[in-house]
């Protein structure tokens, strides 16, 4: 059966890998068409077909690219025609970089966009007429460029749009008055159409007011000056904010809604304005990012009280009138206070972003830990894997036994446990799946979670419980104990299984504990202590959720309570399945032989 599972999910990874062939091809296409000095897109391995796996790259839940988050890279070069083949995708966000040449004709066939962030680079020639196909377009910034030409007509067409901006270019002709063009205000335009301003509709005319083909030789200039000092007044601001935005281009801040005082607190929240983080993370800055996963980026902030955080971006656009269910979701999470959890700090929403607010964490995550540091780190010792395995064990168990009602967290992983100061570990992202789908009335079908660490009955049915958080956490103390990641196509050169949980269970049946074991520890820790972890992952990896224990069972098996006789009883288990499926299937391996008689508590055999 644990074969079947195995060869539908290679198969349905496969499907959905030629599905992304041909995005993967457009965007490694703009990766070669652009410099990237900072290595942003070091990532983009053309060798692995699916891009849902790079770096500033989202994919929805059938792995087709819905965001391309570019902005303020310092990338140059040109765009490709190939971007118009990623017809899924919904923002594409190239923003502040030094990109040039002309905006391909193509992006008109993304007809699913709804943010087109091209401003603040070096594009010439004219703005695309094909753009008003996109008929789902809210946003679309191309201000502080060089384009040239007039303004299409067929923008005016997008009955979407809510904010546009086409500011600073070398745009001439008239500005459109008609369809969506009608609800913003020239200043979106200033600075763009000095030839041929758009005309000022002529005052009413009364009995009294002289025609205009009778102007009054005295009368004329002196209403003439009295207009143009009018004129003069009202364009003033204008020009100031222009010639401010011309001097100060880094200090962009769009789409920035009156807001309720960013001092107030909602029970043990702040929520904090978008213009305070902002400022806090550079505006987004790709240098700030801190790492990113399936409910977005993380950034690192520093606020104005000196204060550092990470900033959570939710890249799920928000549903109108939600914000009340939004906040209840992120007050329900604040309220989940334990040491080994997260602690949220606040929020932020606007009428286009959502973002959760964390105190720092100075040593990041285990997995960055154990698969990221840098040579002048030192690796996690043997003690401190221990501590995180029983920390991240209560935090999950607080999450299920204590918050009222129960959360599930849905991803849990070495990624999404985060160290503090003294290497405590802290469980994030918990409550972040519910909070993304509570637009849904419904039990969510709609599987988060990360490749790997996704238990079968998640995987076929959509609905979870807190016994798939209980296999993510069994993956997890895998990942803790060998140091690999729980989804890794790098082993299929050595032949080995591409799942973590599959790589263990061969090498157990191989009798090759020892091979297990991280290298990076180098042969600093107890082998006993190894093997009661990986005991511990074994029960909580079991196929039938029904069988592993609860995340308080593991925590009193972690504390040397109940684990041997637990042990003991799945190893009687699985002798009876193996003879019985041997009986029926006599070709089927087993983790356990009953051949070899080893004894419950012995894994590995002699050493």
């Amino acid at each position: 059966m644990c074969k079947i599972w195995r060869l539908l999910f290679l198969c349905f990874i496969f499907v959905c890998e030629v599905a992304a062939n041909s995005e993967g091809d457009a965007l490694n296409a703009l990766k070669t068409n652009l410099a990237d000095p900072n290595n942003v897109l070091q990532s983009w391995d053309p060798t692995l077909v699916n891009p849902c796996t790079w770096f500033h790259v989202t994919c929805n839940s059938d792995n087709f690219v819905t965001r391309v988050d570019l902005g303020n890279a310092d990338l140059s070069g040109q765009l490709v025609s190939q971007l118009g083949q990623l017809v899924n995708l919904q923002y594409l966000e190239l923003y502040s970089n030094n990109i040039s040449g002309r905006i391909p004709e193509e992006l008109g066939n993304l007809t699913n966009l709804v943010s087109l962030d091209l401003y603040l680079n070096k594009l010439s020639g004219p703005i695309p007429v094909t753009l008003g196909k996109l008929q789902k377009l809210r946003f679309l910034r191309l201000n502080n460029n060089t384009l040239s030409g007039t303004i299409p007509m067929s923008l005016t067409t997008i009955k979407t749009l809510q904010v546009l901006d086409l500011s600073t270019n070398r745009l001439t002709g008239d500005t459109p008055v008609n369809g969506s063009f009608s609800l913003f205000t020239p200043i979106s335009f200033f600075n763009n159409l000095l030839s041929n301003p758009p005309p000022a509709p002529p005052p009413p005319l009364t009995p009294s007011s002289p025609s205009p083909s009778n102007g009054n030789s005295a009368t004329g200039p002196i209403a003439g000056g009295v207009a143009a000092g009018a004129a003069l007044l009202f364009a003033a601001p204008a020009i100031a904010l222009a010639y401010w935005r011309r001097r100060k281009p880094e200090d962009h801040f769009f789409d920035v809604p009156a807001e309720e005082d960013p001092e107030v607190h909602l029970g043990q929240l702040k929520r904090f304005s978008l213009r305070e983080l902002q400022v806090a993370s550079d505006n987004f800055s790709n240098k700030n990012i801190l790492g990113r996963g399936g409910f977005g980026k993380v950034y690192k902030g520093r606020l104005a009280d000196g204060s550092l955080v990470a900033v959570k971006r939710l890249k799920e656009e928000r549903t109108q009138g939600g914000e009340l269910q939004f906040q209840t979701e992120v007050e329900m999470i604040s309220m989940a206070v334990h040491r080994n959890l997260l602690r949220l700090r606040g929020f932020c929403m606007t009428t286009t972003e959502r973002l959760l607010v964390y105190p720092y964490m100075a040593n990041g995550s285990v997995a960055s830990c154990l698969r990221e540091r840098s040579e002048s780190q030192a690796p996690l010792n043997w003690p401190i894997r221990k501590r995180i395995a029983l920390g991240s064990a209560r935090g999950l168990a607080y999450l299920h036994d204590h918050c009222d009602p129960k959360i599930i967290h849905r991803d849990v992983k070495a990624a999404n446990i985060l160290l503090d100061e003294e290497f405590e570990a802290v469980v994030g992202d918990f409550g972040l799946a519910k909070l993304m789908d509570y637009k849904d009335t419904h039990v969510t079908t709609a599987v988060r979670g990360t490749i790997g660490h996704i238990a079968p009955e998640y995987l076929s049915t959509g609905k979870s419980s807190e016994k798939t958080d209980v296999f993510g956490y069994g993956v997890m103390l895998l990942e803790l104990i060998t140091g690999q990641r729980a989804f890794d196509l790098a082993r299929l050169a050595n032949d080995d299984d591409v799942m973590l949980l599959d790589w263990v269970k061969g090498l157990l049946k191989d009798k090759k504990l020892e091979t297990l074991v991280d290298a990076d520890l180098q042969g600093n820790y107890i082998n006993d202590e190894v093997e009661q972890l990986i005991q511990v992952a074994l029960l909580c990896t079991q196929s039938s959720p029904m069988e592993r224990p609860k995340m308080s069972e593991v925590v009193r098996m972690l504390e040397g309570d109940g684990l041997a006789e637990r042990w003991e009883e799945w190893q009687k288990e699985e002798i009876f399945r193996q003879e019985f499926n041997h009986f029926q299937h006599p070709n089927t391996n087993w983790i356990v032989d009953s051949s070899s008689h080893i004894p419950p508590d012995e894994l590995s055999g002699p050493r």
